[in-house]
């Protein structure tokens, strides 16, 4: 089985600051980094720092070395990574004192993924492969459509969340993977409760795997309900947490570990995430997680 992950690549502008600036404020920032990132290449290295066999399809510009480099270190198979003459992706970060971050976006190369580059990579996969998408590249529905024909396990991460996902075909995913407010807006309810069972309602053949950062993490199937506590960390930076969790999440699934192993799994990882700086750098190796 192979595991596939189609998503966005970024450089990340990390500021780190004593408190978020408002509005018409300028602020001196503590310190400064350049990191890679981008929701796919943080999930793409947690699967493989997990010990997925994992690759990675999506594209950079020729300023996106490092991307290129930081994932060929960290054992993801790039063959299918694609170079451009646009501009690679990129964030700005803000992290305050206390670890929570305010992100801004610039798609680059991420908003350039065409049909026939799609085509041309899922062409290498077959049945029961699995494929991990997020929502910070173009064409996302079309990658659904494909993957489901082909009969991929398909896992959606839908973040960042916009209303154009109310039209994806989710009805052909395997594993929707949501935290709270991604959940409230696809939903159109406020509450764990009302939101899974409106999920659950709409979506109805795809399993649910709903996030709630410091309260926790619950998956809802057909026939499963379990929820596991976050636990108790003292974070400095929770960027690439979420994406650190379904790293290890999809470990747990390919090994069809029983489904609260692979919470617990995943829970594990994602807490030892927050207590570093970074994105990529604050994954640990799954011989650390196991300790």
């Amino acid at each position: 089985m192979k595991v596939l992950c189609f998503g966005s690549a970024n450089l990340d502008h990390v500021y780190k600051v004593d408190h978020f600036t408002a509005p018409g404020e300028t602020q001196s920032c503590l310190d400064y980094a350049i990191k890679c990132g981008g929701k796919g290449v943080n999930q793409a290295i947690a699967m493989a720092l997990a010990g997925n066999e994992t690759y990675f399809a999506g594209m950079i510009g020729h300023d996106g070395s490092l991307l290129k480099e930081t994932l060929d270190e960290k054992k993801v198979h790039i063959d299918y990574l694609k170079i451009s003459d646009k501009p690679t992706g990129h964030a700005i970060i803000e992290v305050d004192q206390s670890g929570q971050n305010h992100i801004l976006l610039y798609g680059g190369t991420n908003k350039a993924i065409s049909y026939e580059y799609i085509d041309e990579v899922l062409s290498r996969f077959s049945k029961d492969d699995i494929i991990v998408l997020q929502n910070e590249i173009n064409n996302v529905p079309y990658i659904i459509e494909r993957s489901y024909e082909k009969g991929m396990k398909i896992f959606f991460n839908a973040a960042p969340y916009d209303d154009e996902i109310l039209n994806y075909p989710i009805d052909k995913v395997t594993w929707l993977i949501v935290n709270e407010t991604e959940g409230a807006a696809l939903s159109g309810e406020e509450n764990e409760e009302t939101i899974l069972k409106a999920l659950k309602q709409k979506y109805p053949c795809t399993h649910i795997l709903f996030t709630m950062g410091k309260e926790g993490s619950r998956v809802l199937t057909d026939k499963d309900d379990i929820k596991v506590k976050a636990m108790s960390v003292e974070a400095v930076d929770t960027t690439g947490a979420g994406d650190t969790y379904i790293g290890y999440f999809v470990r747990g699934i390919v090994e069809n570990m029983p489904l609260l192993d692979t919470l617990q799994l995943a829970t594990k990882a994602s807490a030892i995430a927050v207590t570093r700086f970074g994105a990529t750098d604050s994954i640990p190796h799954y011989e650390e997680v196991s300790r």
